[in-house]
């Protein structure tokens, strides 16, 4: 994994006896590779203050030589069992072309075809499973069975009960069905109905989308706003109004796919730089100033830098303070995207920019989405008037996407009224001082429990690495089992080297959730050999339910 530098004294160089020092003690390599534990405690000078700690652990040597044995032998089999289904011997449940298509070029890529049929298929059950109930900190499930080793499901009728919900972005918990906390909802919901059949730049722009876009300016302490209907088209859609041909993308190697997808659509020239690496980016940076254009070597019209806010998969924060100093040194422009991070951290949910202490002025885009921490849908872009104004014009989300249906904007308004106060509670602050003590708790635990987990203390994304194929299923079944639901990905969603599970924490899981989860793991952990941490555990573990003494009048 890509491990972020330091920066000492506002210099984009580490001094030589610190370097030699980190070296020395295994926590740190060059080039942004991370060796054992990676602290990240190093100030920063003049950029922050802010001690950043996270977890990037290499597993034991062992460990991955039986991961890559493991996917060695499913290869092995697969071609045998394909071998089988060819002569007959096996029964062929994938679909298989007519005779009149055999010379047809294949549909699907070979190598993915295979994997799907051969090793996908084989853990297929634990995704994709039916829910039905509100994603809170517990959800119900409909039980399903396979009579084919996952091929095809059938649903027994009976449904599984207050399962520990352990994977849904319901960060502060505005995931919910509470009669008095929808009261507004429902009322727009009365009013205007349940869609807008139109666009923003036809007849989809009501007074409720102004209102929205004006409470997400003033949440973020930013000029203007922009709302649109859905957070993946936020970023595909708007990307390539932003930047074209000519122009610069520098992207982190672990961005998402919508990022991914809006800079392959802009068709700017794309370069990576590893993963929170300020060395690599700065690089990159230098030498696109220096060079500029291939073969012509004009200048480039633009370099934009795309960035997340919390990289989703690995539990990682931007290192936005160092990104900013080099935008500016370099004159580059700065797109965050916070669609993890915004109402997740900070001391009052505002994301990255107010977690390091920052003005929100030094990112030019802004980009957030309402899907996680606002239990609603859609994204945003906020920054500059100008900015907002040019992309109310010239995206094409706002062209040819259907607009927020209202009662989902009322949703998120009523959810950013709380985090802000306006409701007149203090409910909003509660729940992300509450989101703060649960991660901390929960990842503190894991540490302790020898766990091999990702990411930073105070990010609410929590991977907890299984590294062996056979272990993903094993995993999310066992915890089903004892009501637990965790998500688990695997190859090609990550390294292959890296399978993991991925729990998202909530402001509404309670301490005895977390205890009951925490048990199951560390039952489960020694009984799949999942505690691979090599660093030894206190052998005075703290007391986490303190006897509270207060004197009563």
């Amino acid at each position: 994994m890509a491990n972020p530098s330091a920066v000492c004294n506002g210099h984009l160089h580490h001094h030589h006896q610190k370097q030699n020092n980190l070296l020395k003690s295994g926590i740190y390599k060059k080039n942004g590779i991370t060796k054992g534990m990676k602290k990240n405690g190093v100030s920063n000078g003049t950029l922050h203050k802010k001690t950043i700690t996270e977890h990037f652990e290499q597993a034991p040597m062992y460990v991955a030589v039986l991961t890559f044995l493991g996917f060695g032998v499913g290869t092995i089999f697969g071609y045998l069992r394909d071998f089988m289904r060819a002569w007959g011997l096996e029964k062929r449940n994938v679909a298989a072309e007519r005779e009149q298509q055999k010379d047809f070029v294949p549909l699907y890529q070979d190598f993915e075809n295979f994997y799907t049929r051969n090793l996908y298929m084989r853990i297929r059950d634990n995704w994709n499973r039916p829910i039905c109930s509100v994603p809170g900190p517990q959800f119900d499930l409909m039980e399903r069975v396979t009579d084919d080793y996952n091929w095809t499901f059938r649903f027994t009728g009976r449904t599984i009960k207050n399962v520990i919900n352990m994977g849904s972005y319901n960060y502060l918990g505005f995931a919910e069905t509470d009669v008095n906390a929808l009261k507004t909802v429902t009322i727009e919901l009365q009013k205007y109905g349940t869609g807008i059949c139109s666009t923003r730049q036809e007849m989809g722009s009501l007074d409720k989308h102004v209102e929205l876009e004006k409470l997400v300016a003033k949440f973020l302490g930013v000029e203007d706003a922009m709302v649109f209907g859905m957070g993946f088209a936020t970023n595909s859609m708007n990307i390539p109004a932003l930047v074209g041909k000519g122009c610069l993308i520098l992207s982190d190697e672990l961005n998402h796919t919508s990022l991914v997808l809006g800079a392959r659509l802009s068709g700017a020239t794309i370069r990576i730089f590893k993963h929170n690496n300020m060395q690599s980016l700065e690089k990159l940076l230098r030498d696109a100033i220096i060079y500029g254009q291939p073969r012509s070597r004009r200048a480039w019209r633009k370099i934009l830098i795309l960035v997340e806010g919390i990289y989703s998969m690995e539990g990682s924060i931007v290192r936005l303070p160092e990104i900013v100093f080099l935008k500016k040194k370099y004159k580059a422009y700065l797109y965050l995207d916070e669609a993890h991070s915004i109402g997740a951290v900070g001391a009052t949910g505002r994301g990255v920019v107010e977690y390091f202490g920052m003005s929100p002025d030094d990112v030019d885009v802004l980009m957030g989405t309402f899907t996680k921490s606002f239990g609603a849908a859609g994204g945003y872009i906020a920054g500059k008037k100008d900015l907002v104004d040019f992309l109310r014009t010239h995206s094409h989300s706002a062209v040819y996407a259907t607009s927020m249906c209202p009662p989902v904007a009322e949703q998120i308004i009523r959810a950013m009224k709380c985090l802000m106060g306006l409701d007149g509670t203090t409910q909003g602050l509660q729940r992300v001082r509450q989101l703060g003590k649960n991660t901390r708790y929960f990842r503190r635990r894991l540490h302790e429990m020898g766990f091999i987990i990702y990411g930073n203390d105070d990010s609410p994304v929590v991977p907890l690495l299984l590294y062996m194929p056979g272990k993903i299923g094993a995993f999310a079944r066992r915890m089903l089992e004892k009501n637990i639901g965790v998500v688990v990905v695997g190859f090609p969603a990550t390294p292959i080297t890296e399978s993991r599970a991925r729990f998202c924490v909530s402001a509404a899981h309670t301490r005895e959730m977390l205890d009951t989860v925490l048990n199951a793991l560390d039952e489960l952990g020694d009984f799949l050999h999942l505690k691979y941490s090599r660093y030894s555990k206190s052998s005075h573990p703290e007391l986490y339910e303190e006897t509270r003494l207060e004197l009563e009048d």
